[in-house]
């Protein structure tokens, strides 16, 4: 039997701004949140070991161990989501912060309203990743063409028996796209998907791994069957893909 909790979903802030602290605090909590805030990044450790967290907002500008830091430990660590607060002049950051792993991001000063609408994104989003996730781990193998990929085994096979070599983010990127066959995935989509098996896909390399993808279970890459581009919109699978469970 699957048991319901009651309990609101508990967010974490670290920020060295009182002011800003108590703003989160006092907002966040008016809207049935729980929320804990921190100064540093060791009180940050610190709640993180005794506490579940279902988001942690992050500023990056902070004295001592910077958010950066902090953003690459916690991605290592977990797939917890991440919202990252920011200047406004702090392009580098925002950009670094969302290669890092970070899912979001919010530049100073914000609008509390914003904050709790990101964040409420935020948790419908690993809502439904955790439901996606749960799905593929059930999944042994996937048989599309004459191709097999053996999950637990991260090993794509042909049916004569060659063994291809896949890297991390190539795995993950053709386990994404074989979880949803027949349909059109953007680029924001395939990141989701491939976060599911920690892997370092970045929205820059996508087009680059499905290049190298297409050359090793394409006949022809230059006309691929497989991995489809729809102009404007992502990619598709477009084959038949039978999930062995």
């Amino acid at each position: 039997m699957e048991v319901v909790s009651n309990l609101p979903p508990h967010v974490l802030a670290l920020d060295d701004d009182p002011a800003i602290r108590e703003l989160i605090a006092d907002y966040l909590a008016e809207n049935e949140l729980r929320v804990t805030t921190v100064a540093t990044g060791r009180e940050l450790a610190e709640v993180m070991a005794r506490d579940t967290i279902d988001v942690v907002i992050l500023d990056l500008r902070l004295p001592g161990e910077d958010g950066m830091t902090i953003a690459r430990r916690l991605r290592e660590e977990s797939a917890i989501p991440i919202l990252m607060l920011t200047g406004r002049i702090d392009e580098a950051d925002r950009v670094m912060g969302l290669e890092l792993g970070a899912d979001d991001y919010l530049t100073k000063p914000f609008s509390p309203r914003e904050l709790l609408a990101r964040i409420r994104a935020l948790l419908r989003r690993a809502k439904a990743q955790a439901t996606v996730a749960d799905a593929i781990a059930k999944v042994r193998a996937y048989r599309f063409g004459s191709w097999e990929l053996n999950v637990g085994l991260r090993r794509l096979k042909s049916s004569d028996g060659q063994s291809v070599e896949l890297t991390n983010g190539e795995f993950s990127l053709l386990t994404a796209f074989l979880s949803a066959p027949q349909r059109v995935l953007t680029r924001d989509q395939l990141l989701e998907l491939s976060r599911l098996h920690n892997a370092e896909v970045y929205d820059r390399s996508i087009d680059v791994q499905i290049l190298r993808l297409r050359r090793k279970i394409e006949s022809d890459p230059a006309h691929p069957q497989y991995i489809r581009t729809e102009r404007g919109a992502g990619y598709l699978f477009d084959a038949p893909v039978d999930a062995l469970r």
